[in-house]
């Protein structure tokens, strides 16, 4: 599911998310959505949001339940 729409990204769910420091190399973080921190309805990078243990990123990958 596409990362970059603010709509199909809820508390809960788990997600991919690229840290800032890895941004260059693309290495993914799996974890489950705590806040989102995007205000706008999409971001051509993904949504930014905090994981239950505190890291933030942009989501790249939502896994479906």
């Amino acid at each position: 599911m596409n990362g970059g729409q603010r709509s199909n990204i809820k508390p809960g769910l788990e997600v991919d998310i690229v840290l800032k420091q890895d941004q260059r190399t693309g290495k993914l973080t799996r974890g489950v959505v705590k806040d989102i921190l995007t205000n706008s309805p999409n971001h051509p990078h993904g949504i930014k949001v905090r994981l239950q243990d505190g890291q933030v990123g942009r989501v790249k990958n939502i896994y479906e339940s």
